[in-house]
């Protein structure tokens, strides 16, 4: 749907005029660029590429790399104006190596929740093509809100909406997992590196079950999942509850099986032993 921002298999520099020489948009973009900011009373500033940024707000949480999954409200528009794509409420891009050379290096430039504006000239866009509204060789603008980057803030969102829905009363750890004891247990309480054996139902916030064992199962903490390995260390033997696992410490962007990429999965427990 919003695949205004997709980089092309090759991103050009230049088009061919109709002789075919080369056309380098580098100089005319940059003097568009610094007229816009002129005219508009815009504190920008210039990075090594060309890019163009102003920081309205530097937001207060993660800053983005290459490889992270991004959600994004923006507007994009042309120097007279013209817009050309827009998403009030924000979109989420899987990765953001997928995109355009200006939105990967320009979103770095912000945290989390943050606020502003990329200019880009088209040696960091679309270069020499047209691209839908977009004419060759174009400056293209962003007003962009950094919404969330990976998922540890939307899953946060998510796991307290499901605690409140579900009347739990679940503590949270420093790493942002969520846990319920409903039997502490009285026997020994196993550490990271000890294997132990469970039953256990995984599901989804939606009630969807994507795993599940009701016979006892060994496992080696250490091998496990990060929420799961660390979650099994707060019960002693004969303990139950529940595990509520944000991405972060499952399987992040990734999807793995019927377990989509930046998935809340969740655990009920019983640790039967500590062998």
């Amino acid at each position: 749907m919003k695949n205004i921002l997709i980089a092309f298999t090759l991103i050009l520099i230049t088009s061919c005029s109709k002789d075919n020489a080369p056309v380098d948009y580098t100089t005319k973009n940059d003097e568009d660029i610094q007229a816009y900011i002129a005219e508009n009373n815009l504190n920008a500033q210039k990075s090594s590429t060309g890019l163009y940024y102003v920081i309205d707000e530097q937001g207060n949480g993660e800053n983005p790399i290459a490889t992270d999954r991004v959600k994004v409200a923006y507007k994009g528009y042309l120097t007279n104006g013209t817009v050309f794509d827009e998403s009030v409420d924000g979109f989420s891009f899987s990765s953001l190596q997928n995109l355009i050379p200006g939105w990967i290096e320009g979103l770095s430039y912000f945290s989390e929740g943050g606020k502003g504006k990329l200019l880009i000239p088209a040696h960091l866009a679309y270069g020499g093509n047209n691209n839908g509204a977009i004419p060759a060789g174009s400056v293209i603008i962003f007003d962009i809100e950094l919404i969330y980057v990976n998922y540890e803030t939307e899953n946060d969102q998510e796991i307290q909406t499901y605690i409140a829905d579900n009347d739990l009363v679940a503590e949270k750890t420093s790493s942002g997992l969520y846990y319920t004891m409903d039997v502490v247990g009285e026997g020994t309480q196993p550490t990271i590196t000890d294997n132990v054996s469970i039953t256990y139902k995984g599901y989804f916030t939606n009630g969807n079950i994507f795993d599940e064992s009701s016979q006892s199962v060994n496992f080696d903490l250490k091998n496990l999942i990060t929420g799961f390995s660390e979650g099994i260390t707060y019960f002693k033997e004969g303990g139950s509850g529940t595990l509520i696992i944000p991405s972060h410490l499952a399987y992040g962007n990734t999807d793995v099986s019927v377990i989509p990429g930046g998935s809340v999965i969740i655990f009920d427990i019983e640790l039967l032993s500590v062998n």
